[in-house]
């Protein structure tokens, strides 16, 4: 089989352009023997005569019409080759694997992917749902291109592995059944709660964050009841069985909340009295949402990449738009 040369076979083309060796050279920016000895070389490698003199000057053979018609769809290749790669240094295009824990799938990356499709429609984003733990061993061994975690759970600033990235400072809000006595009540805080049966999980990272947001509150929770899923706890809530500290990610997940007047409600939700209100009903089937003050608690939420991954130009569009939708998530406190 031939072994193209795609420098010789430019060469060729622009001499059939150009009409002579010396236009060929001057286009090229060689001396016109070195575009006589490349395409004599060429000549050589496929195994037919290319140029046949013509006076003094030298004419394109069929041989080398037939060698160019074929040469064109290779230079329309590498020509879509070329701009897929600058796309590619840029960032328009590639494959981001993501690995996410639940809460921040809905709440962070399917906006960020959103927007994505509007501002780099040829940057893939393919979502594996991990809890943080196991989203790091994947990120390490390479099945996944960039992790979200919560700061508790993530390997140290230090660990030489990772480059983190500081996304979001998550409000947690608390649970209060429909009829409770401070469902309502004005400045609540958490060390009001001290007396209430708490829900949260039995161990794992809910289990610390609900356990170390009381205790700063000055008291240590009451663990009435254990459940780790945020529909098995607020049905608890709502049935009146205890209360629950609930990070705003969650809730704007499950709602798309906000928070108005201290009370969190989802949009288009009006706050009446101090009870959110839906077409006269209280949303969110009876459960209410409520701030804690400026003194509450939050969780923090990371990214992280293998070190310099975040030189990859896609990896760093994905980065931004989370980043991004970190700032616009509802009473969050981005990191600058």
């Amino acid at each position: 089989m031939v072994e193209w040369d795609i420098r010789k076979l430019q060469i060729l083309r622009t001499l059939r352009e150009r009409g002579t060796v010396t236009a060929t050279a001057e286009a090229l920016r060689m001396t016109p023997s070195a575009v006589s000895q490349q395409l004599t070389n060429l000549a050589k490698q496929v195994g037919v005569p290319l140029l046949e003199a013509q006076g003094r000057r030298v004419r394109l053979t069929d041989a080398a019409r037939l060698v160019l018609r074929h040469a064109e769809a290779v230079f329309e290749q590498l020509e879509r080759a070329d701009a897929e790669l600058t796309a590619y240094r840029h960032g328009d295009v590639g494959e981001v694997r993501v690995g996410a824990f639940s809460t921040a799938v809905p709440a962070l990356v399917v906006p960020a992917v959103r927007a994505l499709r509007r501002t780099a429609p040829g940057v893939a984003v393919r979502v594996r749902e991990a809890e943080a733990g196991e989203a790091y061993e994947l990120l390490a061994a390479g099945d996944v291109d960039l992790a979200l975690s919560l700061a508790a759970q993530a390997p140290a600033v230090g660990d030489g592995r990772f480059t983190r990235v500081e996304l979001l400072a998550d409000p947690l809000d608390v649970a209060l059944p429909k009829g409770h006595a401070l469902a309502t009540a004005a400045g609540l805080r958490l060390a009001d709660l001290a007396g209430e049966d708490w829900i949260f999980g039995g161990s794992g990272p809910w289990s610390d964050i609900t356990r170390g947001a009381c205790e700063a509150a000055g008291f240590s929770p009451r663990q009435g009841h254990s459940a780790a899923g945020w529909t098995a706890i607020l049905a608890m809530v709502e049935a009146g069985m205890g209360v629950a500290l609930v990070p705003r990610m969650a809730a704007v997940a499950r709602d798309g909340v906000v928070a108005r007047d201290g009370i969190v409600a989802r949009d288009e939700v009006v706050a009446r009295d101090g009870v959110v209100m839906r077409d006269g009903g209280v949303a969110r089937d009876g459960v209410v949402m409520r701030e804690l003050g400026e003194q509450r608690p939050v969780r923090h939420v990371v990214a992280a990449v293998r070190k310099g991954g975040e030189d990859a130009p896609a990896v760093g569009r994905v980065l931004a738009a989370l980043r991004e939708t970190a700032s616009r998530t509802h009473e969050g406190r981005p990191v600058p």
